[in-house]
């Protein structure tokens, strides 16, 4: 009897509830732009009952779980584990210098490696509440979209094209170059030569079709676009991404330096205090700067917490109309300046 077989008494088994996850696995990375752009495992996550779904998870949230599961479970030696300790599996360590999204694909064997011997352990430990908490679909999980989801779909791969038949139609349509069978009901069943025809697109890689009178959305990468849709079209009603620009200023001695950075959040939202300063360090590439704002009388006012960006915003939308800004721009703007340097602030009585 192999090892897990060992583990997982039968009838033990039987008996934990069917929304206990038995299984999991990386399906792709998406990155997360913001004001602080990261990256996040999209994760297919099985259950004792047979069900599917996805979560999204920082490789942070992971080693945050592995902290939890140690202070709980690790026996003081592991050449003699106890009846409530377990030998729990290596979980891949911290990277600190290279490529975001290089440094997430190569953890996915590892984290991979990690999740299917933890969920391997036995049938007691899978009734933790941090594991169970860990691969709990949440609301915003199940709201996310996801995207092509490379490592649980065929890749997308060159084919050899052939040329179209003549223009019968005059919608908006593409042909679907290989099979795609949807993880729910908001998504389309695709069989390679189908005729899609195009509502919307979504998202930088999903599109809204209907095919055979059904209505679903679908990965771009699964189709040949015939006709595409009109580009006044391929953002959708509330779909695709929101892409807000924010002014910033680097005030030096020797001059200004103006930026417009591009997030990917909506004109409404706040940022924290951390989320700014790391942006800024990253923008102007400046590790010892602080941040500013100009108030109504047009002095600079230094930025220390989350208290004071929301001051910035409340202030500055209280002179909305008195600035004109394009329509994605954010009201308010950062002043960066050198930590040391009190030269840029009014200081006179």
């Amino acid at each position: 009897m192999s090892l897990p077989q060992q583990l997982r008494d039968e009838s033990d088994f039987d008996q934990l509830p069917h929304n206990i996850p038995i299984s999991a696995a990386i399906a792709d990375i998406e990155e997360k732009k913001g004001f602080i752009d990261y990256f996040r495992f999209v994760i297919e996550v099985k259950t004792k009952g047979g069900s599917k779904y996805l979560i999204y998870r920082r490789y942070r949230e992971f080693f945050n779980l592995h902290q939890i599961l140690e202070s709980k479970y690790a026996p003081e030696d592991p050449e003699r584990p106890g009846p409530n300790t377990c030998i729990l599996p290596t979980l891949p360590g911290k990277v600190f210098i290279g490529n975001k999204q290089e440094i997430a694909e190569s953890r996915i064997p590892e984290l991979n490696t990690y999740m299917k011997r933890l969920l391997g352990l036995p049938t007691w430990f899978l009734l933790d509440e941090a594991l169970r908490m860990f691969f709990y679909q949440t609301e915003q999980d199940s709201q996310h979209l996801p995207r092509a989801l490379r490592r649980l779909r065929p890749p997308t791969r060159k084919v050899k094209t052939v040329k179209p038949k003549m223009d019968l139609f005059s919608s908006p349509r593409a042909e679907a170059m290989f099979d795609f069978r949807g993880n729910s009901k908001a998504e389309l069943n695709l069989k390679r030569g189908e005729v899609i025809f195009l509502l919307r697109r979504v998202n930088a890689d999903w599109l809204e079709g209907t095919v055979n009178n059904q209505t679903g959305i679908f990965p771009e990468s699964f189709v040949k676009i015939i006709k595409p849709l009109p580009e006044s079209d391929s953002e959708g009603d509330g779909g695709g991404h929101t892409y807000s620009c924010l002014r910033c200023f680097l005030l030096t001695p020797s001059g200004v330096d103006t930026r417009d950075v591009c997030v990917q959040e909506a004109i409404t939202i706040q940022p924290t205090y951390k989320e700014l300063l790391s942006r800024m360090r990253n923008v102007f590439k400046e590790e010892d700067v602080t941040l500013n704002y100009r108030d109504p009388e047009g002095d600079l006012i230094r930025i220390l917490d989350d208290e004071d960006v929301q001051l910035m915003i409340r202030e500055s939308r209280g002179q909305q109309g008195k600035v004109k800004r394009p329509v994605n721009q954010f009201p308010w703007e950062l002043h960066v300046t050198m930590a040391s340097d009190l030269s840029v602030y009014n200081t006179e009585a």
